[in-house]
């Protein structure tokens, strides 16, 4: 796959989400990426479900969580707890530009494959919990520490019940998308810039779980330092707008309505047929809107139940009011939009063949939609990489893989 960090070659050293997300993000940008896993099992992705069951009915079947998060890259074993692993590696990533990786931190420095121990025109990507240092750092956790500790699971759910988390592994993937956006900056200094500019080196990306969550709280930081104020969990509406939430439609599913503006609420008005509600003094102005936020999302509530979601939306975009159907899976295969644009792709994986993905994201204007590779076999790339790229002689490699190193 071609792009614009075509020629760039990426170790991706990571398990589960965060690390080996940004290394396939990289890799959907036209970097080689190269997996490193562990001999015998692999990446824990592997054994994640859903699965489907090509030809082990009575195994857990093939990951399609690996299917879709493994994709893009080749895949390579080696047992970095040997000190002979530990020096495979090493010449690996001579041969690199990158290296991702989500260790606990000091595991890779206590396997002497740490950033002192590489070439320093390396850029090391770094994920972890809580950083690289500090006194937490050395805490073991996932996705839930990183939403909980960074401030947003406080603020997920409604304000008489407990936090809820988001439905995905929010806090991998965002760390994974600042990281590899901190990597290419990493990158562009290395390549771009002077020697007394930075250039010429590489630099270590010390990105942390709960730094990615803290990055989008928006105000709610200032507005402690200055107001004092503790922002609290609001459910699907603001208290400074409305109309404004999720509402339930006659055939089950929910349309989220925006229509706080002025504008916005006199549009919705036409749409429902109840431009009464345009001169009713309590949804005359935002703020009065807002301050009878019940009153006025529940007569929304009230029309949206006696229609299925398509009509609504239909209504709504024939008045220009901004309004999104909550889509499923099977609303999001069948979109004609999504299909048009080609945010989802088939991507013909080794082991259960073609199956459909969403699409590298973003992409860029003039050039087709690249589709990556499918998840790689444990160790299926153990040959070329070891031998072509490395330069294994064909009895080292053996006795290497016959070793259990490899």
């Amino acid at each position: 796959m071609t792009g614009p960090l075509h020629g760039l070659r990426v170790i991706d050293a990571g398990t589960r989400i965060s690390a080996p997300f940004c290394a396939g993000l990289l890799g959907e940008m036209g970097a080689e990426v190269i997996k490193v896993e562990l001999p015998g099992g692999g990446d824990f992705m592997r054994e994640i479900g859903p699965f489907v069951h090509p030809g082990h009915p009575d195994g857990p079947g093939y990951s399609l969580f690996w299917a879709v998060e493994g994709r893009g890259r080749k895949s390579v074993t080696c047992d970095l707890r040997r000190r002979e692993g530990q020096e495979l590696f090493r010449r690996l990533c001579a041969t690199a530009d990158v290296v991702c990786e989500n260790f606990r931190p000091g595991t890779m420095e206590r396997w002497g494959i740490g950033p002192a121990d590489l070439d320093p025109r390396l850029v090391m990507v770094r994920i972890s919990v809580f950083g690289q240092d500090g006194p937490k750092s050395p805490r073991p956790g996932l996705d839930r520490l990183g939403i909980g500790y960074g401030g947003l699971l406080h603020l997920t759910g409604y304000p008489d019940r407990p936090p809820v988390r988001v439905g995905v592994t929010i806090s991998d993937y965002l760390t994974g998308v600042f990281a590899a956006q901190a990597a290419v900056a990493a990158l562009y200094r290395r390549d771009a810039r002077p020697p007394d500019q930075g250039g010429g080196r590489g630099a270590v990306v010390d990105a942390y779980l709960y730094g990615s969550v803290l990055r989008i709280l928006e105000w709610t930081i200032a507005a402690y330092d200055r107001l004092g104020i503790v922002r609290e969990r609001e459910g699907n509406r603001l208290a400074t707008s409305a109309p404004l939430d999720n509402y339930p439609t006659r055939d089950g599913k929910y349309v989220c309505i925006v229509a706080g503006s002025d504008t916005n609420f006199w549009r919705l008005c036409a749409a429902m047929g109840r431009e009464d509600l345009v001169d009713d003094p309590r949804f005359s102005r935002l703020a009065d809107r807002a301050k009878h936020g019940d009153e006025i999302n529940a007569l929304v509530a009230d029309w949206t139940s006696t229609l299925p979601a398509a009509e609504i939306e239909a209504r709504c975009v024939e008045f220009d009011v901004p309004v999104a159907t909550a889509y499923t899976a099977a609303d999001i295969a069948a979109d004609e939009h999504m299909i048009a644009r080609g945010d989802l792709i088939t991507v013909i994986d080794p082991v259960i063949g073609a199956v459909r993905q969403q699409a590298p994201f973003p992409r860029f204007v003039g050039e087709p939609v690249p589709v990556p590779s499918g998840a790689p076999r444990l160790g299926e790339h153990n040959e070329e990489v070891w031998c072509g790229l490395v330069g294994l002689g064909p009895a080292e490699y053996r006795q290497f893989v016959a070793s259990g190193v490899i």
